[in-house]
């Protein structure tokens, strides 16, 4: 799918409150689609698997259905897979071809783990979750969290391996999810304005410069090694999903350009940076964007899982 950049910023100048709520009315019901085929599958499994590459809004989507299931009066516990990344150590830490940590690879998990929890859950027996400290590139097992699944219970696992054979080849029968941003931006004479991995990538940028006390630079830079990780450990999988939808928000680039655009026009990288072309590319487009203030985005919007102020901030 794509989206025009003319009615784009027609729609900001004459009606953003318009355009943002129908906007978000869309993505409910892909919300709902989901939930409801989930809803149907819990006479299979407990478990259902959220995937998609960075950036997707798997949080957001995966409270959301959360929600979606408790309104049919399923109850629900979203978690977060990023509770389950081994404490780094450089020692033993899976590395890439240029022989820094892999922090995308698979085996930065403790799938071992995983698939002993999922298996507890689906018995009706007691887990607990542990927490993973990004800031300290630690997993603490102290702060970990209780989950126990009542017989109509469900439990929501995100995580951009959750559709990895590892996990889906022991756990065939859990409902399986894939999303991600799908849609270009297009000008008017039909070229490409904004690109779909650019809004994954802005996306990135100001929830780690906001929530993870990462500077633009450091995710700028991850973010050649994160698009081989998802070739090489996100996309093979995507088919093992029964449900697929695009995450994309026809008004996000409005609303995330002002806390995007100082960021990337602040880096301090080099033109021999890979895919340093594609993030100048990025920040020259955002003056093509009217600005839409924040006002307007509601506190349960996908987008505010990155810019903040939203009801599912942890």
């Amino acid at each position: 799918m794509a989206y025009f950049l003319k009615e784009i910023n027609d729609a900001v100048r004459s009606d953003p409150q318009g355009f943002v709520q129908e906007s978000d009315a869309l993505y409910a019901k892909k919300i709902e689609s989901a939930a409801k085929k989930i809803r149907d599958n819990l006479k299979n499994s407990r478990i259902v698997l959220l995937s998609g590459p960075s950036g997707s809004g798997k949080t957001t989507t995966a409270k959301k259905i959360e929600a979606k299931l408790e309104e049919m009066g399923i109850n629900s516990h979203a978690v977060s897979m990023d509770n389950y990344f081994r404490t780094v150590d450089p020692e033993t830490a899976p590395r890439n071809r240029e022989g820094q940590i892999d922090y995308e690879s698979p085996f930065c998990m403790d799938m071992d783990l995983l698939n002993r929890h999922f298996a507890s859950l689906d018995r009706g027996e007691k887990i607990l979750i542990p927490k993973f400290e990004f800031a300290r590139q630690m997993r603490s097992d102290i702060k970990s969290q209780p989950l126990q699944l009542g017989k109509d219970e469900i439990a929501i696992f995100e995580g951009i391996h959750a559709l990895n054979d590892i996990i889906t080849g022991r756990n065939p029968a859990a409902a399986k999810v894939y999303i991600s941003a799908r849609s270009d931006f297009l000008d008017e004479a039909g070229e490409v304005a904004f690109k779909r991995t650019w809004l994954r990538l802005e996306r990135r940028t100001v929830r780690d410069s906001k929530f993870r006390a990462w500077k633009a630079d450091v995710t700028v830079r991850m973010w050649a090694n994160v698009r081989r990780g998802e070739k090489l450990y996100i996309s093979p999988f995507r088919d093992n999903a029964s449900i697929v939808f695009d995450t994309t928000q026809p008004y996000e680039v409005s609303v995330i350009r002002a806390f995007a655009q100082p960021l990337f026009d602040h880096l301090r990288v080099s033109p021999d940076m890979e895919r340093f072309e594609e993030v100048r590319h990025l920040a020259e487009a955002y003056p093509k964007f009217e600005i839409l203030d924040e006002k307007y985005v509601a506190e349960d919007s996908l987008i505010r899982e990155f810019i903040g102020g939203g009801i599912y901030d942890d």
